[in-house]
């Protein structure tokens, strides 16, 4: 098989790498060695999952007591949970709305997958962003039309998991692509006002952003002014992630060719179509290894609204965990965090391939 064979061919390259790898794995007798010890590790290890998740487990019964006793897994406490888990207190007869919200957030996922060349431009990318989020928030806050209001405090569980992240992304990406721009503006002023607010934002924990949008911020608006504390939350996440999403950004458009920006200016286009036509749709296709890898962090950082009172998709299962119907009962507790960590493995799982296509897709 030829060399040039294999680089035109994806499958036959994949095959051609699984072989070599098989093939070291055997190369020598430390090898062979370490091949059965793993092999073997991960055989009885496959065994006592198995054992745990579906022999041992608890299939029925209605409370604690039905899982006292056992070993495996206590799966009836997420079934006596999952409206809780998926919804949270979202009233019942309005949660497709809900799934609609969701359903949206994936379409526009497939649409940055399958129309990235258009969407590599910088105005496509805003406006889809920006009309996303704004159909997002009308879906599920509601008070527009026939669509009735639900109030924040009654959003919760996976739900709010999501809303958090796709938040977050839909609008920290747009800002720090923005902010990376003003960084590297000819004008000192905005140019050190940028650096200064992308330094702060990275130095300071997001505990501590939260904590002044929490409690500091209500210090310093007039009295009787009131915000929501779930709009907050969404600010501080969104300054903090702006704020690394510019340094990715910002390395994107350094490795962009100078003679890039040259060819553009020798043919007479302004220094912003140049920017928004040439510069950032090939900074965007270098840093999305690091954009997913930011994404997936904004993922598991959503749990941190604990500490402010939000009760999200871990805040359901400790809330369910210290229910006394459900404390006699010590399997309970590791069932509840294998299923959150299989939960948020899956999905940043699912969002490394993603980029992984991405990249491909940019390549080509």
């Amino acid at each position: 098989m030829s060399s040039l064979a294999m680089k035109t061919n994806p499958e036959r390259r994949s095959s051609g790498n699984l072989l070599r790898f098989l093939r070291s794995c055997v190369s020598s007798p430390l090898n062979v060695l370490l091949t059965a010890a793993l092999l073997a590790l991960a055989f009885v290890a496959l065994l006592w999952l198995v054992r745990w998740a579906v022999v041992d487990a608890v299939w029925s019964g209605t409370s604690g007591k039905d899982c006292a006793g056992h070993d495996g897994a206590c799966w009836i406490f997420l079934r006596a949970r999952a409206q809780a888990l998926f919804f949270g207190g979202y009233p019942a007869a309005e949660r497709w709305r809900v799934v609609a919200a969701i359903a949206l957030i994936g379409a526009v996922a497939l649409a940055l997958r399958f129309t990235h060349r258009q969407l590599l431009r910088l105005g496509p990318l805003v406006a889809l962003l920006a009309a996303s989020s704004v159909a997002v928030a009308v879906l599920i806050h509601g008070g527009v039309g026939s669509l009735p209001a639900v109030p924040t405090n009654r959003w919760g569980g996976a739900m709010l998991t999501i809303v958090i992240a796709a938040w977050t992304i839909a609008t920290a990406l747009p800002l720090g692509l923005l902010l990376a721009l003003v960084r590297r503006s000819e004008l000192p002023a905005i140019s050190l006002v940028a650096g200064a607010f992308i330094d702060l934002m990275r130095s300071l924990p997001l505990v501590g952003i939260l904590f002044l949008m929490i409690v500091m911020f209500p210090l310093f608006v007039p009295p009787g002014v009131e915000t929501d504390k779930l709009m907050r939350v969404l600010v501080a996440f969104t300054l903090f992630n702006a704020a690394n999403f510019a340094e990715v950004f910002r390395g994107g458009l350094q490795a962009v060719p100078p003679g890039q920006i040259e060819a553009g200016g020798s043919l007479g286009l302004p220094k912003w179509h140049v920017t928004s036509l040439i510069v950032v749709p090939q900074a965007i296709a270098i840093a999305v290894p690091g954009l997913v890898n930011l994404c997936i962090a904004v993922i598991k950082e959503t749990t941190i609204v604990l500490i402010v009172g939000l009760v999200d998709f871990v805040g359901v299962l400790q809330s369910g965990m210290s229910d006394p119907d459900w404390l006699m009962a010590p399997s309970v507790r590791t069932t509840a965090y294998a299923f959150a960590a299989a939960v948020f493995w899956a999905i940043c799982f699912a969002l490394s391939r993603y980029s992984r296509s991405l990249e491909r897709s940019s390549r080509r």
